[in-house]
């Protein structure tokens, strides 16, 4: 069966999750506790639901290197912020879980000198992964966030891998 065919259905804890980073206010505030760097590159999520999550990023004087590009890290943050979120949203509600980043891989194709839209599209798999999880077992998903300038263009394409503990 195509993962794609299954429509994941959200629990409340997911829902309210979802709603919490939708809001820009509460965003603005929870990455200020947990993330501080997103709120100087001004990131903003865009979409986040059961399959994807989006992200952008400006083009502007807090992202800029010296060389009129936006810095590789701040876009590698977007990239992981594009990862996290689903994540986060897809423990929500499931029960206690941990989670670590284990490996992260970047490519980068083009000048990044506009606004960066970042989209990773795992989140299906990695709900299935998660609920397929017993208590004590771990397991690990690479979750891909590609990141695209207005044209549509790809600039960059961040491998980002999960590891996951769920709790007793």
């Amino acid at each position: 069966m195509n993962t794609r065919d299954t429509q994941i259905a959200l629990k409340p804890g997911a829902l309210a999750y979802q709603k919490k980073m939708s809001n820009p206010i509460y965003f603005w505030f929870g990455m200020l506790i947990k993330l501080p760097s997103a709120i100087f590159w001004k990131f903003r999520i865009k979409e986040l639901d059961a399959e994807k999550c989006v992200v952008t990023i400006p083009y502007s004087w807090r992202t800029q290197n010296p060389f009129k590009s936006i810095y590789f890290a701040a876009m590698a943050g977007a990239g992981e912020l594009t990862t996290g979120a689903l994540c986060q949203l897809a423990i929500s509600g499931l029960g206690k879980y941990s989670m670590l980043v284990v490996d992260f891989k970047a490519e980068y194709f083009k000048k990044a000198n506009q606004k960066i839209t970042f989209t990773c599209e795992q989140g299906q798999e990695l709900f299935i992964l998660l609920e397929s999880l017993q208590p004590n077992d771990t397991g690990k998903l690479t979750m891909i966030s590609s990141g695209r300038n207005p044209q549509g263009e790809e600039v960059a394409r961040f491998y980002v891998t999960w590891s996951f503990k769920r709790k007793a």
